[in-house]
């Protein structure tokens, strides 16, 4: 009971803060811009406290997850003095990107601050190298410290593990620093086979260690899917050896596996079936070099901090794109009930400021993104009156949000859905 209440505290902190500054970031560019604000608002619903007897009502509402700011002709176009309607289009813009550029910067802040303060970083300098690689074939030494690869610098070793994996198994050249001295050197990396199902196995209940063979979430037209898996299943067998309650074994017996088709015994509701699935077979390319960890001095921590939130940053982008191309399935979104389930999960204080980054981080970018009743989408009404000139007709900017707003609905509906598919 008591952890439950740590829980809901905890979830509630979390959207009330994000919401908080983000609104805030509203509040204070329209502030600036000399646009009226009629309400500041934490939350939906009923109003549990207000403030009295200042131009700007404040209020907390019951419901903690979103929240407002009205301003005077946003919703209605009006002609009074700070009129948001009246206002010029930059300052609209600005206005409006306020609230994701605050939590794209608080995001990106906190999680420089926590990897900077935790160190542990790899650097470039190889300290090992493993026979048969293409490193060790081509004459790199321990001690050298990779500069690029194919002409592209590198800053740590993720930017490594990235240009590889573009590198599709072609020789790759890189420049390393040799005793004070930079050298060009041609690797021909090692191609490794790994075989993808499409399934995606997770958490029975809402602790790490109750992951189970159930198959929570299937990526579109994989094998998986195609051959009539389905999200609920439950591995019992691949190619006839148990896995029963071990998911580490799944992953093992797939990749050991030498049939072209992969024999799975799932458990659907009450029956048991047996379905091959033929995999995808997917290349990963490694040169075979171990690398050194950075000594942990304060220059170091700051330098290899900025860069892996820029590359947290980025992946974040990156998981967008494949969510609009269809690389990542829409059962995998997570709303309010799954959000929970990963607070639930932190364990301690630095989980739990990750986390408080990684959502500031996606609610600024999804936020922005250029789809009505976004903030993003509201940019692009705001662009195309630039472009012609004169508004929008009312009545049409009407229409547009809220057919945006019943989509989100729906969104929110289906991703609720597959939340609470997770939990039970």
């Amino acid at each position: 009971m008591f952890s439950l209440l740590i829980t809901i505290i905890k979830v509630i902190f979390l959207l009330g803060f994000l919401v908080f500054i983000h609104e805030g970031g509203h509040f204070l560019i329209a502030k600036l811009c000399k646009v009226k604000v009629n309400e500041f608002a934490i939350g939906f619903g009923p109003t549990i406290w207000k403030s009295k007897n200042t131009k700007t009502q404040y209020a907390i509402r019951l419901i903690p997850l979103g929240g407002f700011v009205s301003m005077e002709g946003e919703e209605e176009r009006s002609n009074e003095e700070g009129s948001f309607s009246k206002t010029s289009i930059p300052k609209r813009i600005a206005i409006v990107m306020a609230g994701g550029i605050v939590n794209i910067i608080f995001g990106l802040l906190v999680y420089f601050f926590l990897v900077s303060s935790m160190g542990g970083f790899v650097s470039q300098k190889i300290e090992g190298l493993e026979d048969d690689y293409g490193a060790q074939k081509a004459g790199l030494m321990v001690g050298d410290e990779v500069i690029s690869i194919n002409g592209k610098k590198v800053h740590q070793k993720q930017d490594i593990t990235d240009i590889m994996e573009k590198s599709e198994g072609e020789k790759v050249k890189l420049e390393v620093k040799r005793n004070n001295e930079k050298i060009q050197i041609d690797v021909q990396p090692n191609t490794i086979p790994t075989k993808d199902t499409g399934i995606y196995l997770g958490t029975q209940g809402t602790k790490d260690d109750e992951i189970t063979t159930k198959i929570v979430a299937l990526y579109p037209d994989s094998p998986a899917q195609k051959q009539g898996i389905e999200v609920g299943d439950i591995i019992l067998k691949i190619d006839g050896k148990d896995v029963q309650n071990n998911p580490y074994k799944v992953v093992e017996y797939i990749k050991q596996s030498n049939n072209q088709k992969i024999l799975f015994t799932i458990q659907r509701k009450e029956d048991i079936k047996e379905i091959e699935i033929e995999p995808v077979v997917s290349y990963t390319y490694l040169l075979g070099i171990n690398f050194a960890k950075a000594e942990n001095n304060f220059v170091n921590n700051i330098y290899y901090g900025f860069w892996d939130s820029v590359n947290f940053s980025t992946s974040i982008i990156e998981n967008l794109k494949m969510l609009f191309t269809g690389k990542v399935a829409t059962n995998q979104l997570m709303g309010p009930i799954g959000i929970s389930g990963m607070v639930a999960n932190t364990k301690g204080i630095q989980d739990f400021i990750y986390l408080l980054a990684l959502i500031s981080l996606s609610l600024g970018v999804t936020n922005l993104l250029p789809f009505p009743p976004l903030d993003g989408g509201k940019v692009v009404i705001y662009l195309i009156e630039a472009i012609r000139k004169k508004p929008m007709k009312e009545k049409t900017e009407i229409n547009i949000q809220m057919l945006g707003f019943a989509l989100l609905i729906g969104l929110t509906i289906f991703v609720t859905y597959n939340d609470i598919l997770r939990i039970f």
